[in-house]
C-alpha cells in the first residue's frame, strides 16, 4: 500500500518524510494544544484523537503549492479556502494544520487533518488537488507518507 517506487526526486521525498505535520487547536485534555505527526512514528495523541472522533483513520492533506511548485501566497490561500469549502460541503470532520519542514526554507503549508477519510478517497482528493503526496494514518496511528507519482 505504501510503495517507495516513485518518479519524484529522492531529496523531495526525503523532505516530505522529515516534515512536521502539525494539527492545531485544543485537542485532548485542557491545556493540550495541537499535536505533531511525524512520518512512520506512532502518535498516541493521534490514536486518542481517532478515538475521540470515533474514526479509525485520517489523512493530512494540503491544497498548497501543486506538485511542490511554489505559487503565490494569495493563490495558496484561495486553494486552501476552496479545500475548506469542499470539506464542509462533504460533511467531513477536519482540523486545521500546517506542514512545515523543521530546517529548510520552504514555507509552512496550511493543511487539514481529515478524520475518517478512507485511503481511496484520500488518494482521489490529493490527486485532484495536484499533490505529489499526503500523509495517511490507519488504526495503528502511524502516519505514512503516500506517494502519488
Amino acid at each position: 500500500m505504501f510503495s517507495d517506487h516513485t518518479s519524484l526526486d529522492p531529496s523531495l521525498v526525503q523532505a516530505y518524510r522529515e516534515t512536521h505535520y502539525r494539527v492545531n487547536g485544543p485537542l485532548g485534555p485542557p491545556g493540550h494544544h495541537g499535536l505533531t505527526l511525524l512520518v512512520d512514528e506512532h502518535s498516541l495523541e493521534l490514536a486518542d484523537l481517532h478515538l475521540k472522533y470515533g474514526v479509525a483513520r485520517s489523512a493530512f492533506i494540503t491544497a498548497c503549492n501543486p506538485h511542490s511548485m511554489a505559487i503565490t501566497d494569495a493563490a495558496n490561500m484561495a486553494r486552501h479556502a476552496d479545500l475548506s469549502s469542499y470539506l464542509q460541503q462533504s460533511g467531513l470532520t477536519y482540523l486545521e494544520g500546517v506542514g512545515q519542514h523543521p530546517h529548510n526554507a520552504w514555507p509552512g503549508e496550511p493543511s487539514y487533518l481529515v478524520l475518517g477519510l478512507a485511503m481511496p478517497d484520500a488518494k482521489a482528493l490529493a490527486t485532484e488537488l495536484e499533490q505529489n503526496a499526503f500523509v495517511w494514518s490507519g488504526e495503528d496511528a502511524v502516519p505514512k507518507l503516500v506517494l502519488l507519482k
